[in-house]
Formats: structure tokens, C-alpha cells, sequence
């Protein structure tokens, strides 16, 4: 039997539109003994293929980490596979804040030595013996209280756009950089002063905080279900947020919004952001915080060496990246001499502006959208001209078709097709494998995606 992926991110994301079914983004974890890590894997993927369910899962004798998207029509059946097994009866699930039914594209379901990347040695300390888990209102509360000091055991990347007031942010770029740097910083107040830790969903802090008392910390707390789990339960009982800003989150979305309020800044520039994106070119793929405008005059890149890559010919692009491992680095932590204004470390409260507020959307339940097919990509954009280039991977598209190009930076744009030119000359039909050209009146970018729409 078939145990893996065989399409495609955007054959998937064709497939998801077509289908129309609202999607719901989640995360849950545990740490329980697993005997056979491979086939615990094997029965995972049979039961979620069985659903759709997507997402990115680790899985080791030591327990499960999963974030992923599930369809919501089939999210009690998804729950019905977790029951099956004894450790995961009754799990919490962390559903997103903000929904995106792209937030995953493939099932990857990968056996690791550890769930997270911590590197300690389990054997040298017990790792049941957790801090005490808090409620919102209870971290809160301890928040307020002088004798407390408060840790960020995320990355400087995930900080630098959100996190708790008062709190110890490291400038580390991962988990395992963490535990000996806050450690020896936190020496002298083992005996006195409360250990508060947090990170995104709790995994870190489930081993974090069982290290910390090895390590002679004696009051230990940590916050439950972390950030994704405390910002659930402030919407849900009116508490006050005191955490400041975005939520970084590992999939499409990049980031869930907690507060309107902005506290970094565009890498580029310096301008008030906290919107991440990946370099566009594919030999660098540079995780970092770009504004709108520097997306546009750069064109989702971190450089100009970048800009002037993304515009060379493919083959020679590809040329280019022979050799060189860039699949790993799609999260590369975002510090680069390029990057003007980049901060990490001990990051400041104040915000720098304020978020423009959305339109209150329906439940993701509820939702509907436009039903649209995926036809094609964009390829170059003639400033001087206004006209746009697409490559038709799917389908026909002809004049007289709505169409919706849809982007990181563009948006949704919706345009009714009134010509169309293939290989420079003017066509009622363009057919799969077409280069074509029609003009627009606003740029696109190479991230871009062409959609006709089949019914509003």
C-alpha cells in the first residue's frame, strides 16, 4: 500500500479548491512510549490519507508532534483516529486563531529520534517531572507578580514579531540553544524567584520545564497549550491579552495575529511589519520581515543579488544551485548582512503601529468562498508595458473568463479576461502549455497564482 505523497503542493491546493470544503489548521502533541515508531507511522497515514488530513507530523519512541490540516467536515472522524490509542484519548487540540485551507499541502508523517530537537539525554533526569501548567488567566496572574521572571523558549524570529510582556527573549535559533544560555543567565534565582515559561503550543516547555527542575529551579510553572491554547481561552473568557503582537506559526501562514499591535519592523526598510516571507530565490529562500512596498520594488527577495538571480534565465538559476542544499532552508533564521534592520534579542513592548482590523469573516464552518480552479502560474510582469505573463499548467482559459490572481503581496484580484495574446499575437483560447500575456493594472509577482473562476 501507498504510504506517501504523490502530488504535488500545487496539484494538492488545485485539488483542495476544486472540492470547496472549508478546512480547519490544528496542532496537538504528547509524549507517551512508543515501541514500534515505524508502524505507529504506517497506521497514521493509512487512517488521515483515509480523511484528506494533511500537515507536518514527527513521531519517536518518546511520543507524537503534529501540526496540521484537517477538513472541517471530518474533523470528529480525525478525532476518532486519536482515540484509538490510549495516550491520546481526550488530547487537546490546538486550533489556529486564523484559518487558511492552504496552511498544508501533503501529509508528511517522519520517524525522528525526538518529537522536538532538544538535544538532552533523557536518561539523566526525569522527564515526568514537569512544572505546574497554567491557565490564561493564571499566567496572567503571575505575570503581574514581581517575584516572577518569564521565558521565551521560542527562536529569535518567532519573538522578534510576538511575545509576553517582561519576557526573556534569547537571541538562539533553535530550542537546544536555549536551555544552557537561560540556564547560566537564570543562576542566581533558582531558590526565589518563579520560572514562568512559555512557547508556541507547549512541546518545548513539556521537556523545558523538567530540565529546569533538574537543574535546581524550584518554582516551576508553564503556560498550557501555549501561546495557540492562551489566546483561545482570553477570547473565550474576555481576559486582558498580555501577549504583544503575531503568534509565528510553522506552515503557509507564517503567523496568527493575537493583537492589532505591530512591534517589529520591515527588515528591509525599517517601516513598521511583522509579516514574514521566504526569499524568492530558490537558492536562498532566507526566512525574514518584508513590507509590502519592499515586496513589490524587490520582488520577494531579501537582496539584490537575489532580485538579479530570480530574473536570470531558469536553466542558468538552476545551474546555479548545483551542489548547494537549499531544501533545508526554508525556515534559514533571517540574519543576513543584507537585512538593514534586523533585531533580535532583548526586543522592546512598544508598538510601532497598529494593524489594520480586518472584516469580521463567518466560522470556518460557515464560510463560503469562491469556487475556482487553478490554471496556471505567473512568470514576469513588463512594468513599462502593464502586462502580465502566465504559464497555463491546467485547463483552457479564453476571453471573456473571470478570472482570480491570487498572491502573498497581490492579493485576491479578480479581472475579466478582454484579450489575450500567445506568442505575441492576439488568441481567443489559450491551451495547456501556453505562454501567455494580457494586460493588468497592477503588477504581479512570481509567487502569483491564476484561477477562473467557475461559479461566485
Amino acid at each position: 500500500m501507498q504510504l506517501y505523497n504523490t502530488l504535488s503542493a500545487e496539484e494538492r491546493a488545485q485539488l483542495i479548491d476544486e472540492a470547496g470544503k472549508e478546512r480547519l489548521t490544528l496542532s496537538f502533541y504528547a509524549y507517551a512510549k512508543i515501541e514500534d515508531p515505524k508502524k505507529f507511522r504506517d497506521e497514521l497515514f493509512i487512517a488521515w490519507n483515509a480523511l484528506d488530513a494533511l500537515g507536518r507530523i514527527y513521531v519517536a519512541t518518546e511520543g507524537i508532534n503534529a501540526q496540521m490540516s484537517v477538513p472541517a467536515d471530518q474533523f470528529e472522524a480525525f478525532r476518532d483516529t486519536l482515540e484509538v490509542y490510549d495516550f491520546m484519548k481526550g488530547i487537546r487540540l490546538n486550533v489556529a486563531v486564523e484559518q487558511d485551507n492552504h496552511s498544508f499541502l501533503k501529509l508528511t508523517i517522519k520517524v525522528r529520534n525526538k518529537i522536538v530537537a532538544d538535544g538532552l539525554n533523557d536518561d539523566t533526569f526525569d522527564v515526568t517531572n514537569k512544572g505546574v501548567h497554567l491557565k490564561a488567566q493564571e499566567f496572567n496572574d503571575m505575570l503581574d507578580d514581581p517575584n516572577t521572571i518569564v521565558v521565551d523558549f521560542r527562536n529569535h524570529y518567532e519573538s522578534e514579531v510576538g511575545h509576553f510582556e517582561g519576557a526573556i527573549t534569547p537571541d538562539v535559533e533553535n530550542f537546544r540553544e536555549s536551555l544552557p544560555i537561560i540556564n547560566d543567565q537564570l543562576q542566581d534565582f533558582k531558590e526565589d524567584k518563579n520560572l514562568l515559561m512559555y512557547c508556541t503550543g507547549g512541546i518545548r516547555c513539556e521537556k523545558a520545564s523538567a530540565y529546569f527542575k533538574h537543574q535546581g529551579f524550584k518554582n516551576v510553572y508553564q503556560l498550557e497549550g501555549g501561546i495557540i491554547e492562551y489566546t483561545r481561552q482570553i477570547k473565550e473568557e474576555g481576559i486582558k491579552s498580555k501577549f504583544i503582537g503575531k503568534n509565528f506559526v510553522f506552515d503557509h501562514r507564517l503567523g496568527e495575529r493575537i493583537t492589532d499591535d505591530i512591534i517589529s519592523q520591515c527588515h528591509q526598510c525599517g517601516k513598521p511589519c511583522d509579516n514574514h516571507t521566504n526569499c524568492a530565490n530558490d537558492a536562498c529562500h532566507l526566512l525574514f520581515i518584508q513590507c509590502d512596498d519592499c515586496k513589490a520594488a524587490m520582488e520577494n527577495c531579501c537582496s539584490t543579488e537575489c532580485l538579479e538571480t530570480i530574473h536570470l534565465p531558469l536553466e542558468e538559476q538552476v545551474a546555479q544551485r548545483k551542489g548547494l542544499q537549499v531544501g533545508n532552508k526554508v525556515f534559514r533564521k533571517g540574519k543576513s548582512d543584507a537585512l538593514k534592520f534586523k533585531h533580535s534579542g532583548d526586543l522592546s513592548t512598544q508598538p510601532l503601529a497598529q494593524a489594520t482590523a480586518k472584516p469580521e469573516t463567518k466560522d470556518i464552518r460557515q464560510k463560503i468562498k469562491v469556487k475556482k480552479t487553478l490554471i496556471g502560474k505567473a512568470e514576469h510582469y513588463y512594468s513599462k508595458s502593464k502586462i502580465a505573463q502566465f504559464l497555463i499548467e491546467n485547463k483552457e482559459l479564453s476571453v471573456g473568463d473571470k478570472v482570480l490572481i491570487s498572491g502573498p503581496t497581490t492579493g485576491d484580484q479578480e479581472i475579466i479576461i478582454t484579450q489575450i495574446h500567445v506568442n505575441g499575437g492576439p488568441c481567443e483560447t489559450a491551451k495547456i502549455g501556453d505562454q501567455i500575456t494580457f494586460e493588468l493594472p497592477f503588477r504581479v509577482r512570481l509567487s502569483d497564482k491564476l484561477y477562473k473562476i467557475v461559479q461566485d
